[in-house]
């Protein structure tokens, strides 16, 4: 199993407001989690880097060999549960953080499992011999809209909201975590990244560079095409390699 990931701040923010963090725990598992802050000045990057933190060291703490499916399950809500209470406590009590958060992808990948859950509009993907599929789903109001027959694909790609989040690790006292398991082949890769990635890069393009190419290298390369496509946001993109 091989874990890469990069960060930049892209092309017009001053500030970046991304976090990930990724481990091998052994030769056949991995953790990795990536969050994208939001909130003042300061507040998305105090809360990605609480949030991220959080459920990094939870996972590496409460992980065990042989775990069952349903506690792999528990143990990611929980940590991303956690989590949302530690930004929202910081946010409460720091006027200067309020209503600051963060979305959250956190995988465990253990030989050909992998467990998502999720918050927000980072996203992971599968890309394996069959091509490349969006495992989690954006809580977005351009998601909401799309899933109720309101707008069309096309009309998503170039609508206004489409970055305005529904749901997100921090803002509320309690957080609705979604939670995913699959199985993936050997040499299928994980990718988990920030919409300052996904907004310039198509599902084909992404498969294009990734899939069956060197991770260390192809992780810089989508940065720097993100970049050179205006690099708006935030970029943040971490590969799992099975």
């Amino acid at each position: 199993m091989i874990i890469v990931g990069k960060t930049d701040i892209g092309k017009l923010r001053t500030e970046n407001q991304d976090r990930f963090r990724i481990c091998g725990i052994d030769d056949s598992t991995g953790i990795a989690v990536v969050c994208d802050g939001m909130g003042g000045t300061n507040g998305g990057g105090v809360a990605s880097e609480i949030a991220s933190n959080a459920v990094y060291e939870r996972l590496c703490i409460s992980y065990r060999e042989g775990m069952e499916p349903r506690a792999v399950k528990s143990m990611l809500i929980s940590a991303v549960t956690a989590a949302n209470t530690l930004v929202y406590d910081r946010g409460s009590e720091d006027e200067s953080c309020r209503g600051m958060g963060t979305t959250c992808v956190a995988a465990l990948v253990h030989e050909n499992s992998v467990s998502i859950a999720s918050v927000g509009d980072s996203r992971a993907y599968i890309l394996d011999s069959a091509g490349i599929r969006q495992i989690t789903s954006d809580h977005t109001v351009v998601q909401y809209l799309k899933e109720h027959g309101m707008i069309d694909e096309e009309e998503a790609k170039h609508n206004s909201m489409k970055n305005v989040i529904t749901r997100a690790v921090g803002v509320e006292p309690a957080v609705d975590v979604d939670y995913f398991e699959l199985s993936a082949e050997k040499g299928s890769v994980i990718l988990i990244c920030t919409d300052g990635l996904t907004n310039y890069c198509a599902d084909d393009f992404l498969y294009s560079k990734i899939y069956k190419s060197p991770p260390e290298k192809t992780a810089a390369e989508l940065i720097e095409y993100a970049n050179s496509c205006g690099g708006k946001d935030n970029i943040t993109a971490v590969m799992i390699v099975i």
